[in-house]
């Protein structure tokens, strides 16, 4: 299944969050790091940055693990999309996504998750070093795949 996605180039980032704060005054007229849809993994001890977002998981353990299927599959575009409407924020699909990549709005009650700002993102608009590529690509690759358990081990290995 071909998608757009945002491939993440993470020696590109330099951890200035940009990504964040386009994203989150995209959503809600304001700049957070909180209510960014992208975040940026620091690890200082590895002099480490790289952006975090959801990748358009083919088997989405977040859609599986949701109980009002407030996330569904767009099939026109391939994305994974919030029903706002439907969220009841349980944090389930928190705990199923391996990447971390979905967070929760605690003002509203319901879960952040890329929704690539309707096919334009903001955060590749706005990363000046490049790090952030919009592209189609086969959701359903290998090389997503490795890619999406390799930054699942390390996250799991940074705590």
């Amino acid at each position: 299944m071909k998608a757009n996605v945002i491939e993440v180039i993470p020696e590109k980032c330099t951890g200035c969050r940009l990504c964040e704060m386009a994203c989150s005054f995209h959503h809600n007229q304001e700049c957070s790091t909180a209510k960014s849809r992208i975040k940026i993994l620091q690890h200082s001890k590895w002099v480490f940055d790289c952006p975090l977002l959801c990748i358009q998981c083919v088997e989405a353990p977040c859609m599986e693990s949701c109980p009002t299927q407030a996330l569904s599959r767009d099939e026109a575009t391939g994305v994974v999309v919030l029903n706002a409407e439907v969220c009841i924020g349980c944090g389930e699909c928190l705990t199923a996504c391996p990447l971390r990549a979905l967070a929760l709005d605690e003002e509203r009650g319901t879960i952040l998750k890329c929704d690539l700002c309707g096919g334009d993102p903001e955060c590749v608009k706005w990363c000046p070093q490049e790090a952030l590529i919009l592209k189609e690509v086969d959701i359903n690759s290998p090389a997503r795949k490795a890619f999406a358990v390799k930054v699942s081990k390390y996250l799991e290995a940074v705590g």
